[in-house]
């Protein structure tokens, strides 16, 4: 009885492992979802939109603008309560705490201080997650228990001006994290089982942007904005592959995520406006060509998503916009201004287009080219939210300034 009783105890655990090691259709395991494209899986709209979503559970979880991560039925959150920085496990459909992890952090000080919680989304992959702090403390927990695998800090209280926000990637048993601050800082490569640093990338220090896969002529490319430019390093061993001058300029920042579409990379940024490249390998070289430019329409902390050859954004003064991704034309811009800081989530959820500025107003549009075809503005926090919202099926769930509710659709 007894070594039965104890089969069934490694079964069961067996079982944990397995739901948080695999990702289904409708997870959202790191910055911008699965495929970190802003796409989300297995949405199925409402015949007609309700004027307010149904309310089902809401957790006050602590300060922060990170979006939450959703693996089978745990949602992972990294906030700030008190003095700690903490890693929080619930359980998606009834929001009971499983798990936390915390410990203590420097306070975000000086112009970022309205904004005292982390900023980068977590990255959960093969049973491990991976969480970036203000200050660029990168851990690794187990994401079954909690328990701390490894963790490091490389360059110790050097940050960009508004803290760290970049998101970390991991790719192949790879984590890859853009840490320090300007001009001093290096995309750096870490496996995720030993924590071991495999290569850097250090002469160009992080912005607020995050990295992204390009897959091309067999090999992989880690694409990301820094402080100065849009580069490519190799995955492999972190080699430079191409960098394209992107410095912002007053006010600015690079603070959008590359978009990639097949050997098409798209990157914006305020008072740049959006542009395409075309990467192609010639010989052993890598070359970048232009493809469009589009100087009327620009993003400050918005990433576009792209659908069907249309990209959809929000730009740095607040309004939503289409642009044609094969001619790089303004399809259109909406004449409302949603939120004077340029702050909102953009995702493409199927049949509709969804955006979250941070005045918690979940807007609703038709991903059509002709003109901007509303379908539902619906209010769902009373405080700013700055994450971008989970959906799973019919549950949207939402991280504002300090709790996560989850809503669903009827």
């Amino acid at each position: 009885m007894k070594n039965w009783k104890c089969f069934t105890i490694f079964c069961a655990g067996l079982l944990v492992l397995s739901s948080i090691s695999s990702i289904s259709a409708q997870d959202w395991p790191q910055w911008r979802g699965a495929d970190r494209d802003g796409k989300v899986n297995g949405f199925t709209a409402p015949e007609s939109w309700p004027p307010e979503l149904s309310i089902q559970w809401q957790e006050s979880v602590g300060a922060g603008d990170a979006t939450p991560v959703l693996v089978e039925n745990r949602l992972y959150l990294f906030t700030r309560q008190g003095d700690q920085e903490v890693i929080l496990c619930l359980n998606a459909e009834s929001g009971a705490e499983q798990w936390r992890n915390e410990y203590t952090a420097a306070a975000v000080t000086g112009a970022g201080a309205r904004h005292p919680g982390p900023r980068s989304t977590p990255a959960l992959s093969n049973g491990k997650i991976i969480t970036i702090g203000v200050s660029g403390i990168l851990s690794c927990l187990d994401a079954g228990s909690g328990e701390l695998l490894w963790r490091k800090d490389p360059f110790p209280g050097i940050v960009p001006m508004f803290f760290t926000s970049m998101s970390p990637i991991i790719v192949d048993g790879l984590c890859i994290a853009h840490l320090g601050g300007a001009d001093n800082g290096a995309i750096i490569a870490y496996d995720m089982d030993t924590g071991n640093e495999l290569w850097r990338w250090a002469e160009e220090g992080p912005d607020y942007g995050s990295p992204v896969l390009l897959k091309i002529s067999g090999r992989k490319l880690i694409v990301t904005p820094t402080e100065k430019s849009i580069v490519a390093v190799d995955l492999a061993d972190g080699k430079l592959i191409w960098k394209l001058p992107f410095l912002p300029q007053r006010r600015a920042y690079n603070a959008a995520t590359p978009i990639v579409n097949g050997n098409t990379v798209i990157y914006t940024g305020a008072g740049r406006g959006t542009n395409a490249v075309k990467i192609e390998k010639q010989g052993e070289e890598f070359v970048v060509s232009e493809l469009w430019s589009n100087a009327e329409l620009s993003v400050q902390f918005s990433t576009p998503v792209l659908k069907q050859d249309l990209l959809y954004g929000y730009t740095n003064t607040g309004s939503l916009f289409c642009i044609d991704a094969l001619t790089g034309q303004t399809a259109w811009t909406d004449t409302i201004q949603h939120d004077r800081s340029g702050f909102a989530a953009i995702l493409d959820v199927g049949p509709v287009i969804m955006a979250l500025p941070s005045s918690s107003e979940l807007i609703v549009f038709k991903p059509v080219k002709e003109r901007y075809s509303e379908l539902a503005k619906i209010k769902i926090a009373d405080k700013p939210s700055y994450a971008t919202p989970v959906i799973a099926g019919s549950s949207i769930y939402i991280k504002d300034e300090t709790t996560i509710t989850l809503w669903k659709i009827k």
